[in-house]
């Protein structure tokens, strides 16, 4: 079985080309982030991905979380390796340096949390979750919340979770009945319980600081009447020691299909006397500030998606290149050659390798202009970086983890029957791909997010403004002068024209029919984020291109890249036209079915 190899060149590349760090070094906080700095950041991660994570992604599948009336006992290795990475400062990467944080760039983070990721996700669930309630608390905490959680969170001495689901609340929290009683003190009695909580127990630190959303009394029925919470594990005093146990108790662990060193909690909050809590923010608008979680929380699994990506595609090269199987078409019959010489495997491997390298890209872009968005001192830029986020969080999320399962799956493909075996490790990939669409809200939930939200909204006025940017990128293409990249630039240019009339179908159509639209919202996903590799993958060619023509760099990687662009071009733009047609004609047979016809 393969071990995980963080691919630091590619990372790189993305550094230098896609997404140019040079962008931000001239940023207030960002003056000492140098391409060297990454590039270290990037080496010492990668080790400990490969050394430290990888080895455990088996062993945490093998051994799963162990329940107890006692608490949730995590995988061997799982709590040194977590002591080594809160050591090492690596929770502290991007958090603000207020609260102990490094402050460095989302987009240096992003690479690094995709290598977690694709070395062990069930591990890299835990920080995942922290970061998001460390945003939350950030941004909505009371300065009491901050001074008490914040440097415990940061450091990863404590950890946190996200409690929304209920077992008749998933994806409608307008159904959360989970109740808190207002106390004489200023805090809340909490009672209910919540489901799925990742990380919910564990014995990787000494307490969990629980966001939760509950209802107070009298509140408006709804999502109007949701209010959030800070409910931790263990009381917390003044000068930060922890006191007594809250009345918060894990009544079980769930078993699940894949990442099993994660434990998947129920919650029981006040059995007794009532979970102690804390209003964070204000009343009746827990849910715009868990959004915010949300938000982070959607991001992160779209890199769980890309990490994902990486390694079963690894997996698959490695076997392809050691199976000895069949003769070489062409060749001369007695010789055996190994499966990577096979023109269907060499197919599946480079809709593996381009896919990654796409989606990578894509995230990388985004994390850019998240961090160009908070700290440029243009207002007028910020504005349009962050329209931009908004617009590609719900892709980056449900094109990722939707482009992990299938990958996972090709990867099985390659291997063959060996592959269904759980010996060689691409079976783990692909079950533990499986959650990723659906975690923080379905594929669906993104695609009606994006329709909505993001374009009917500002009736496409960010995706046009990102298809113009698109546009850029052809024009250069085309003066190139090169075949390769004319055939790349006309692939982009259909790609780039069936999503502009899907997006003018949405706008055109959304108020007046909202479920012709809403039938065609995953394939938009999809469109979008196709065409938006597509874009990736052309600057990537450009960047390749520039290098070749002035003999810098490493050809034989240059050279791939220009290959894999063109391959992407070729096997994945040019499903843009019948994904459009879903979007504007797919809604006729659905809509017409009648319910018992299924």
């Amino acid at each position: 079985m393969s071990e995980y190899f963080p691919p630091i060149k590619d990372m790189q590349f993305v550094l230098q080309a896609i997404a140019p760090l040079d962008e931000l070094t001239s940023l207030p906080g960002f003056d000492e982030v140098t391409h060297d700095l990454a590039a270290a950041i990037l080496e010492e991660a990668g080790n400990f991905a490969g050394g430290v994570l990888s080895p455990l992604n088996r062993v945490g599948d093998r051994e799963g979380c162990a329940w107890s009336p006692d608490g949730v006992r995590t995988a061997t290795g799982w709590r040194d390796a977590y002591r080594h990475y809160t050591e090492g400062g690596w929770n502290a990467l991007a958090c603000h340096p207020d609260y102990g944080g490094q402050g460095l760039p989302r987009v240096v983070s992003a690479l690094v949390e995709e290598m977690w990721n694709g070395a062990n996700i069930a591990f890299a669930l835990c920080p995942m979750l922290t970061h998001g309630a460390i945003e939350a608390l950030e941004l909505r905490g009371s300065e009491a919340q901050k001074r008490m959680y914040l440097p415990k969170l940061v450091s990863g001495v404590w950890t946190g979770t996200m409690n929304l689901t209920e077992p008749q609340a998933g994806s409608d929290l307008s159904a959360v009945r989970a109740r808190a009683l207002p106390q004489a003190d200023g805090s809340y009695r909490l009672h209910g319980q919540k489901i799925f909580i990742t990380y919910g127990e564990h014995d990787l630190t000494d307490n969990i600081v629980h966001l939760v959303l509950a209802r107070t009394p009298g509140a408006p029925e709804g999502v109007k009447g949701i209010s959030l919470f800070v409910v931790p594990k263990f009381l917390v005093g003044d000068d930060g020691s922890l006191g007594a146990r809250n009345d918060v108790r894990c009544v079980s662990i769930e078993h699940k299909l894949g990442i099993h060193g994660s434990p998947t909690a129920v919650l029981a909050f006040g059995d007794n006397e009532g979970a102690i809590g804390w209003l964070v923010g204000e009343e009746n608008r827990g849910l715009e500030t868990m959004f915010i979680m949300m938000n982070a929380a959607r991001y992160s699994v779209g890199l769980e998606g890309v990490g994902l990506c990486e390694r079963s595609t690894q997996r698959a090269v490695a076997y392809a290149r050691q199976r000895t199987q069949g003769s070489e078409l062409g060749g001369p019959a007695r010789d055996k050659v190994a499966i990577v010489r096979h023109p269907d495997v060499r197919r599946m491997l480079m809709l593996m390798k381009s896919r990654t390298e796409a989606l990578r890209a894509v995230a990388a872009v985004v994390a850019l202009s998240m961090d160009l968005a908070h700290h440029h001192p243009s207002q007028d830029l910020r504005r349009e970086h962050q329209a931009f986020v908004d617009l590609m969080i719900p892709v980056v999320k449900g094109w990722s983890t939707e482009s992990a399962v299938e990958l996972a799956s090709l990867g099985v493909q390659v291997h063959g029957g060996i592959g269904y075996v759980e010996e060689t490790g691409a079976a783990q990939h692909l079950r533990d791909a499986r959650i990723t669409p659906i975690y923080e809200g379905t594929t669906g939930i993104q695609a009606a997010d994006l329709v909505g939200r993001k374009i009917a909204r500002d009736r496409g006025a960010a995706a046009r403004a990102l298809m113009l940017r698109m546009q850029r990128v052809m024009d250069a293409l085309a003066r190139s002068g090169d075949p390769q990249l004319h055939a790349i630039a006309a692939a982009l240019s259909d790609g780039v024209a069936a999503l502009g009339s899907a997006v003018e179908f949405v706008v055109s159509t959304h108020d007046a029919d909202i479920r012709r639209t809403a039938v065609g919202a995953v394939p938009l996903l999809e469109l979008f984020g196709v065409v938006a590799g597509g874009w990736q993958m052309a600057r990537a060619a450009l960047a390749a291109h520039r290098g070749l023509a002035a003999a810098e760099g490493d050809r034989g990687f240059l050279r791939a890249k220009l290959l894999t662009a063109r391959f992407y071009a070729d096997h994945v733009l040019s499903r843009s036209r019948g994904l459009s047609h879903a979007v504007m004609r797919g809604a006729e047979a659905a809509l017409a079915m009648d319910d018992d016809q299924f």
